[in-house]
């Protein structure tokens, strides 16, 4: 096989799949995802554009038919190949869907394309099948050539599968049980607040299930593969596709690539974006608004955009010290780009007789957005730091090597706060210019934020919240050095804190801010003098009330008791006399 790297344009309308299979290809060595787009329309505009400076800059086409599902969409789908024969006859193309029929797979290749794999396709199988039709060669999977094939004779549904099969499939099945759990429990670890005891009792499971499946992958293995394998003793829970990656990255480096290393960190972000996103804690969010399937689709869209940020920076060379210069520009720009394509550059919208470009619109927004959301979002630079240049994050007074879990799991609550933070930066413009809106409304709202009362009363939460942020909050998070962090847990999105040196802030604070720190800092020196000093008056009033006016009043009490027993005592020598004959 040649070294020159694999360059594929991959097509699928599911985002998810398309942003993890983009990821998970990316961390291969010698294949690149030049584009990952959702319609047949843009891949073709893209082809065109790549024709006209460089015919051989793609040298494969992965496609679904589709959704996969819908049989008017497969028709396109066997249309869209067609025209891509027609328009590319030397451009091989790789059939990734979830599609089995055995009449379109024939269609399929009978209109000229190269290969098919089902989704779900085991990774090495997966990587083998790329690199064959993308050489010049046809791969189809497991019995297609078989099935698809006119003349040749259907496997009779009784044969064995040979034990290299039935072996790989029993390590699939295992490992992607273990994966799936092992995920599961890594997430639940991640929750801020979790009692020691639920800590220990997670923190065992997961190294019982890491025991697991290394155990799985010793015994289900071929010898060359057992040779190939390189153990990993704790490593975070990835994808299958992303774990083998990885481990073929490592035969060559102890230490990840920068490409590496981002893809793993957002593999595990694009995995925590399938849990719930309701909103746990008591601070409203402006993406609260949003549908729960909006939500995940503007995160996703922000993460895809930040990958392309980092490779544009990547590529430009830039310094660590530049980074610092042009922080804001940076997360500027990515904002503007998720507004941008989230709502569609020449979207418009007709409110009473204006007919308005949404972005346009939106954009007009810039200065405040940049003020009160973008320019507070923390630990950005340490981020693209950690991402570009491999420097170890120094986050709670503790510096993390590049590779360890801990880096991980603190780059992803920075990387988790600023997808959130962004977003929150994309709708908040659309509250303040286009909120009662109905289109907007039915477009993007849940169904418990649509009436013009509750919108009203939301935005009036979210005032309040910048109030309370910027006079309170704010100055004492700087007084006690610390950042705020939203962060993705499997219950929806929390919030938690870490420890950050802040004291160029507190010099800065002046007016109401300052205040609040002053009376911070009085609160933190009277209080234990004026504890001590309650302390004492309180054991003082304990003792005048107990031992003092307790026993007088225990002395009076006895003596009236006395008294009263001795009236009685008397009253009965009385009777008793009376009683006698005289």
């Amino acid at each position: 096989m040649s070294d020159r790297p694999i360059k594929l344009l991959l097509i699928d309308q599911d985002p998810i799949f398309r942003l993890g299979l983009q990821v998970a290809l990316e961390a291969i060595p010698n294949l690149v995802a030049i584009a990952a787009v959702e319609t047949d329309t843009v891949a073709l505009q893209i082809l065109a554009e790549i024709a006209e400076k460089d015919p051989n800059q793609v040298n494969l086409v992965v496609l679904e038919f589709g959704n996969g599902r819908s049989t008017t969409s497969q028709q396109l789908g066997l249309q869209f190949c067609r025209q891509l024969r027609a328009l590319y006859p030397n451009l091989p193309i790789l059939l990734l869907s979830s599609v089995q029929e055995q009449g379109l797979l024939l269609a399929a290749k009978s209109i000229g394309v190269n290969g098919y794999c089902p989704k779900g396709t085991p990774p090495p199988e997966l990587v083998a099948a790329i690199q064959e039709v993308a050489n010049g060669g046809s791969y189809w999977f497991g019995d297609a050539e078989a099935i698809i094939t006119p003349n040749s004779p259907l496997p009779t549904p009784h044969s064995p599968l040979p034990f290299s099969k039935l072996r790989n499939n029993l390590h699939l099945s295992g490992i992607t049980d273990i994966e799936s759990t092992l995920a599961a429990v890594t997430a639940q670890l991640q929750v801020p607040g979790l009692p020691v005891l639920d800590r220990a009792i997670l923190a065992g499971r997961r190294r019982e299930l890491l025991a697991a499946r290394w155990l799985l992958n010793r015994l289900l293995v071929s010898s060359q593969e057992r040779q190939e394998e390189i153990p990993i003793a704790d490593e975070s829970p990835l994808t299958p596709s992303l774990s083998s990656a990885i481990q073929q990255r490592q035969t060559v480096s102890p230490l990840l690539s920068p490409g590496t290393l981002q893809s793993v960190l957002f593999a595990s972000c694009v995995t925590k974006l399938q849990f719930p996103l309701k909103n746990v804690t008591d601070i409203p969010l402006e993406i609260d608004i949003f549908r729960e399937d909006k939500k995940r689709e503007l995160l996703y869209l922000i993460l895809q955009k930040l990958a392309q940020q980092l490779d544009e920076l990547r590529a430009s060379n830039i310094e660590i010290n530049q980074l610092y210069e042009v922080k804001n520009i940076l997360i500027r720009d990515l904002w503007q780009v998720a507004v941008t394509d989230f709502f569609g550059k020449f979207s418009r919208i007709q409110i009473g007789n204006q007919n308005i470009e949404i972005v346009n619109l939106l954009l007009q927004n810039t200065e405040i957005v940049q003020r009160d959301i973008l320019n507070k979002i923390p630990l950005i630079c340490e981020l693209y730091s950690y991402l570009i240049f491999q420097i170890e994050l120094n986050i709670d007074n503790t510096s993390y090597s590049v590779v360890s879990a801990e880096s991980k799991s603190q780059a992803l609550m920075i990387l988790e706060n600023l997808l959130i933070q962004v977003a929150n930066g994309v709708v908040q413009p659309l509250l303040n210019s286009l909120a009662d809106v109905e289109e907007i409304k039915q477009n993007f709202y849940g169904q418990q934020l649509i009436s013009t009362r509750e919108i009203e009363r939301f935005r009036n939460n979210l005032s309040w919240k910048y109030r309370l942020r910027n006079y309170i909050k704010e100055p004492k998070a700087v007084f006690e050095s610390r950042h705020e962090l939203f962060v993705i847990v499997p219950r929806g999105i929390a919030n938690t804190s870490v420890y950050a040196p802040r004291n160029q802030e507190l010099v800065r604070l002046s007016n109401i801010p300052l205040v609040v720190t002053l009376l911070l800092e009085f609160s933190d020196a009277i209080a234990p003098r004026l504890k001590s000093l309650l302390s004492f008056l309180g054991s003082g009033i304990v003792f005048i009330l107990t031992q003092i006016v307790g026993r007088g009043l225990g002395l009076i009490g006895r003596g009236i008791l006395q008294g009263i027993g001795s009236v009685s005592s008397v009253e009965k020598n009385f009777r008793r006399n009376s009683d006698r004959p005289k």
